[in-house]
């Protein structure tokens, strides 16, 4: 495994601490960009997969799902093309970087839907509730990356950026406070 020790020379140290700050920053300045690309890839694959029956791993669950909250009034054969359409313009939507407000909209309600398994179908989402879910609960449970990554894109829609520098983090923050007390309705 490799490691730096501390208590070698200065100039060892200067240069693990300037590569690692290289490091970070490149990540601040490319990590909302490349998460907003691998969400757009994500939805725009699973949504496609939804246009074929049987195809998605999520189709029985996710149409199934549809008809309950639905009262049965949407089948399979309406709903998954709907899902498979909706989840194909998040796709889109977050691949081109245009309407980002509207996708992840889209894509938080969505997201919302897609929880809802866990409770109308606990046999088949929980092995033992609520510790251990089965692998349809786990296909579902990991979609709170895809939400906190939703929100690290939704950050960045007016601009927002992520800051590499605990000063200027700081001063932003103090800043964002500012902010939020100024728009805060009296």
């Amino acid at each position: 495994m490799f490691s730096i020790r501390m208590d070698e020379s200065p100039t060892m140290r200067n240069q693990y601490n300037a590569l690692d700050a290289r490091i970070t920053l490149w990540m601040a300045h490319h990590g909302p960009r490349i998460t907003r690309i691998a969400l757009g890839i994500v939805f725009l694959w699973f949504g496609v997969l939804k246009f074929v029956p049987g195809l998605s791993a999520a189709d029985e669950l996710a149409t199934k799902t549809i008809s309950v909250l639905t009262m049965g009034m949407v089948g399979p054969e309406v709903s998954r093309p709907i899902l498979a359409v909706w989840e194909t313009l998040i796709g889109i939507g977050l691949l081109s970087g245009v309407f980002l407000r509207g996708t992840l909209l889209l894509m938080m309600l969505q997201m919302l839907g897609t929880v809802t398994p866990l409770v109308l179908f606990p046999s088949e989402t929980w092995k033992h509730f609520p510790f251990a879910p089965t692998l349809e609960g786990q296909y579902i449970v990991k979609n709170i990356v895809l939400i906190a990554a939703g929100i690290v894109v939704g950050a960045s829609v007016r601009g927002g950026a992520m800051v590499a520098s605990p000063t200027v983090a700081r001063r932003a923050l103090e800043e964002d406070e500012r902010e939020m007390r100024r728009l805060r309705p009296p």
